[in-house]
């Protein structure tokens, strides 16, 4: 069934035409990709469906009272809610009859209230009525179906009444994220909805879409993700909308073959006008010549037949693209880096713990870890930023090092592009134009102030600086962020090409396939070490670390390890009579955990229970209860996986 459909849509920025006579139809369970350049519209298009904006021209229909759930960026109606009240937003009856039984809750608990019977019976039998309606309207699922969705992209429920406001903004973009698909609409508009998220909480965002009921437009840079959630592409481009059914390796491959078509249709259209034109000069050069009127109304006839040819556009076969080829002034000795046992602890949190790692000269590692783990406080120690609590960071012979920050703010954002660029890369007006134009500021855009920038602007900014300074090793902190596919397609190939050493913070799937060698995952404090790109490193990930990781656990987990390889090779020797004594050992924690998940299904069991009562202390220590079991039971089945294989 169809629920959107936007036919010949025109809309204006100003002057600016954004979109010329975009066409589409979204259906009930379609998984959309939104793919174009930075500026193309697509942000624009999301806008129109949810309602926030009106098409100039066209038509735009969206199914009758259909629920769209759409992640815009921040409003400014949320700053002062909580987060808790941001994660329920779209649960607006529910909440009312919360804050109803909540407000009961404490007129019961009044002085005054508790010496009438009389007012406690009626405030019992209005609380047993709102808990009714609570609980008729899915009231206690809600609650766990924001802990769910909450868990998946890992928000720290602890800040559940911190005020919105006060977030990070990449801590807002997930609860709003969150507070969207809470609430399971029949259409969600998502606009990037991966960034801010580490590995884990893409992966998890991943599955929820494609078991999602709904359909979803999503616009997004990241292939990978693309590939895994949608079935129906979007190209948004030069106005227009075409629409491919296929994921996005698909539509690569289809966008190929109609380019080429649509190349075949131009050349021969314009063969069939140079023709007719050729005739018309013809037929009234003979007229001339003549005197004869005939050959005037040939002429006249054929060119309103030219007239009503409905002209095909030229196909741009390669857009334009930014050029990041980098070339390094010199290189460096064999080894680059080497750092072992590096510990550095903030306040009591101990974030890098043993880590051990090496780079060579040529090697391309892409480093990946979860939010928080120490990964830019890695780069930051390697920069020599700061310096370690414990351990030894060496750096290899004419090693010159280009960095390029996550974010990265400007001492005086009110410059000009190309004030900025002057200053910070020495050049001289003509030559900083020049080289500006390589990485796509034409004209006037290069006196936009740099707090106008977006995000992929600046970040093309300072890749332009960085290939200017030209390293030998580049420490890279997420350089596909805000880069449209097209400018991130023109980065990987100048990586791929890049002679240097390259260690980069990644998050980006397709990005790590096409350019790592090797994979780096941080992970307590220390370092594994995987040979390949992200798919090899999916493929291996449950296997045991390589040696450089055992170097990263501290004495007691190097005591662990060194038992668990003195019983494989006790196994060797006699491997009966440990395969059986492992085997004892099996059946006893497999007890073990048995007990421990019916001890976290009780713990469940009295969380539902008081859920609806407002006893947020108890509530507090069933919690900590429940995280402590549900610890011991992760240990335990690590171990159990360790004894069976």
């Amino acid at each position: 069934m169809i629920i959107v459909n936007v036919q010949q849509i025109k809309k204006y920025h100003a002057a600016n035409l954004v979109l010329d006579g975009v066409t589409f139809q979204l259906q009930d369970h379609d998984k959309a990709g939104l793919i174009g350049r930075n500026g193309s519209g697509k942000s624009t298009l999301l806008r129109l469906i949810s309602g926030h904006d009106q098409a100039d021209e066209g038509t735009l229909s969206v199914k009758k009272d259909l629920r769209i759930g759409y992640l815009p960026q921040v409003p400014s109606e949320f700053e002062e809610l909580t987060v808790y009240e941001v994660l329920a937003y779209g649960f607006h009856d529910l909440m009312t009859v919360k804050r109803e039984m909540s407000d009961i809750e404490r007129q019961m608990s009044s002085a005054d209230t508790a010496g009438s019977p009389e007012s406690m019976e009626r405030l019992l039998k209005m609380y047993a009525l709102a808990q009714e309606r609570f609980e008729q309207n899915g009231g206690y699922e809600m609650d766990t179906t924001i802990d769910q969705v909450t868990s998946g992209l890992q928000i720290d429920r602890s800040n559940d009444r911190r005020r919105f406001g006060s977030l990070s903004g990449g801590e807002k973009t997930r609860v709003l994220l969150a507070s969207q698909l809470v609430t399971r609409p029949a259409l969600l508009l998502l606009d990037e909805p991966t960034n801010h998220l580490d590995l884990k909480g893409i992966e998890w965002l991943e599955k929820f879409l494609m078991r999602y009921e709904g359909a979803c437009v999503i616009v997004s840079h990241d292939r990978y993700f693309l590939d895994v959630v949608c079935s129906k592409m979007i190209k948004v481009e030069d106005g227009e909308a075409f629409t491919y059914l296929t994921n996005y390796s698909g539509y690569m491959k289809e966008k190929e073959e109609r380019l080429l078509q649509q190349f075949a249709q131009f050349q021969e259209q314009q063969k069939t006008i140079k023709k007719m034109k050729e005739t018309i000069r013809q037929l009234e050069e003979w007229g001339r010549n003549g005197d004869n009127e005939k050959f005037f109304k040939r002429a006249a006839s054929m060119r309103k037949a030219l007239a009503k040819i409905d002209p095909i556009k030229r196909p741009v076969l390669e857009q334009k693209a930014a050029d990041f080829s980098m070339t390094p002034q010199d290189r460096s000795g064999r080894k680059v880096l080497d750092f072992d046992g590096v510990r550095i602890r903030f306040g009591t949190k101990m974030i890098l713990d043993g880590a051990a790692g090496s780079l060579v000269y040529g090697e391309k590692v892409v480093l990946f870890g979860d939010n928080g783990s120490g990964k830019t406080t890695l780069f930051k120690l390697l920069l020599g930023v700061i310096g370690p609590d414990e351990g030894v960071i060496e750096q290899g012979s004419r090693v010159e090092i280009g960095y390029l920050a996550q974010q990265e703010p400007t001492s005086d954002s009110k410059l000009t592009v190309l004030d900025y660029f002057r200053t910070e890369g020495a050049f001289e007006e003509g030559e900083a134009r020049n080289v500006l134009a390589k990485y796509l500021f034409y004209g006037a855009e290069v006196f936009k102030p740099l707090q106008m920038l977006s995000g992929g602007e600046w970040s093309r900014l300072r890749l332009a600086l960085l290939v200017r300074r030209k390293p030998n090793l580049l420490l890279l902190d997420e350089p596909t962020n805000h880069l449209d596919i097209a400018s991130r397609e023109a980065l990987e190939e100048a990586l791929e090409e890049f002679p240097g050493t390259i260690l980069a913070i990644s998050h980006d799937r397709y990005f790590v396939n096409r350019l790592a060698k090797r994979v780096w995952e941080l992970r307590e404090g220390g370092i594994a070490s995987y040979i390949g790109n992200y798919d090899d490193y999916k493929e291996k990930c449950g296997e045991r670390p390589t040696q450089e990781n055992n170097r990263r656990y501290d004495a007691k987990k190097e005591s662990n390890q060194s038992a668990f390889r003195d019983r494989q090779s006790s196994t060797k020797a006699d491997g009966s009579s440990t395969a059986r004594a492992n085997g004892r050992k099996a059946e006893q924690i497999e007890l073990e955990i048995a007990a421990l998940e019916a001890e976290l299904a009780r713990e469940d069991e009295k969380l539902d229970h008081l859920g609806g009562t407002g006893d947020t202390v108890q509530l507090q220590e069933i919690w900590s209860k429940r995280e402590e079991t549900q610890a011991k039971l992760d240990a335990l089945l690590e171990l159990w996986m360790e004894l069976e294989q």
